[in-house]
C-alpha cells in the first residue's frame, strides 16, 4: 500500500526540502519506489534532484488545474533514483486559480490516484505557510513528517502546526496524522539543543525518530550540484543520518 507523507512545518529554513529530497534519494537507494512533488512555487526541491525548473513542459501547476494528467507531468531526474513531479514559479499563480475551481483542496488527492500505485512511496515538499497548495498536500497525504530544529521559537511553530493538522483531520482529512518529528540541524554540544530535544521526547514520546540529522556541510552543498546530500556525499554524516532515517521510517509499523 503506497504512503504519502507531507514534509511539513509552518516555520521557514527547518530544512523541509533538505529532508524531503535526501529522505527521497534514501528510501530509493533502500529499493523503494518513490515519487517526490514538489508543492512549493520556489521549486527547491526541483533543483536540488537535477532538473531546471525553467525548462519544463509541465509541472504540478498544470495538474492542480486540470490542464494536463499527472502521468504527463512526471518525470525521471538522472543520478537520483526517483520520479519528480517538479515546480516553478507559475505554482505561484495556482493560489488564486484554484479559490474557483470543485473540490479545491482535493485536486492533488484527485489526480494521485491515477499513480499512486505504481509507488511505496509519495512525498510532498509544502510551502512555510498554511496555503492552498499547503492544504492539497495535507488532504492528499496520510501522514506528517515535521522536521524542526531544537531551538526555542521552533515549539512555538511545532504548537500551531499541530492545531492545524488536528483541525484538518476532524474536518477534512481522518487519515492524516503525524507520522514523525525529525530532529535536524542538530548539534549536541549546544546545551538548548539537548533540552529542546528532550522536551521533544516526553511530550510526542515515540513520534520523535531515533535518528537525528546533524548539522553538515555537504547536506548544505549538494543542492548547487542538483543532487541530494546522499548521492553528492553518501559517505558524510549528514547522508548516513538520512539513509537511517529512511530505514527507521520503512521499519516503524506505520
Amino acid at each position: 500500500m503506497t504512503k504519502i507523507f507531507c514534509i511539513a512545518n509552518q516555520k521557514g529554513g527547518v530544512g523541509k526540502t533538505t529532508t524531503t529530497v535526501n529522505l527521497a534519494a534514501s528510501l530509493a537507494k533502500l529499493g523503494q519506489r518513490v515519487l517526490l512533488i514538489d508543492l512549493d512555487p520556489q521549486g527547491n526541491a526541483t533543483m536540488g534532484s537535477g532538473v531546471d525548473k525553467h525548462s519544463l513542459p509541465s509541472t504540478i501547476y498544470h495538474v492542480l488545474l486540470g490542464l494536463k494528467p499527472i502521468s504527463a507531468a512526471i518525470v525521471q531526474p538522472p543520478e537520483v533514483g526517483y520520479s519528480l513531479l517538479a515546480a516553478n514559479r507559475d505554482l505561484a499563480g495556482a493560489e488564486i486559480e484554484l479559490v474557483d475551481l470543485e473540490r479545491r483542496e482535493y485536486r492533488l488527492k484527485d489526480a494521485l490516484l491515477e499513480v499512486q500505485h505504481q509507488y511505496d512511496y509519495i512525498l510532498i515538499d509544502c510551502p512555510p505557510s498554511l496555503s492552498m497548495l499547503t492544504l492539497n498536500g495535507l488532504c492528499s497525504a496520510g501522514g506528517v513528517i515535521i522536521p524542526m530544529q531544537c531551538e526555542y521559537f521552533a515549539l512555538e511553530g511545532l504548537s500551531d502546526l499541530v492545531n492545524t493538522i488536528r483541525s484538518l483531520h476532524a474536518h477534512l482529512n481522518p487519515d492524516l496524522k503525524i507520522i514523525c518529528l525529525l530532529r535536524v540541524m542538530f548539534d549536541m554540544r549546544i546545551t538548548l539543543q539537548q533540552q529542546v530535544s528532550d522536551q521533544l521526547k516526553a511530550h510526542f514520546g515515540d513520534k520523535v525518530f531515533d535518528t537525528v540529522i546533524p548539522r553538515n556541510v555537504r547536506l548544505a552543498e549538494a543542492p548547487s550540484y542538483g543532487l541530494p546530500g546522499v548521492i553528492y556525499d553518501a559517505s558524510s554524516r549528514g547522508a548516513k543520518a538520512y539513509l537511517d532515517f529512511a530505514s527507521e521510517l520503512i521499519h516503524k509499523k506505520l
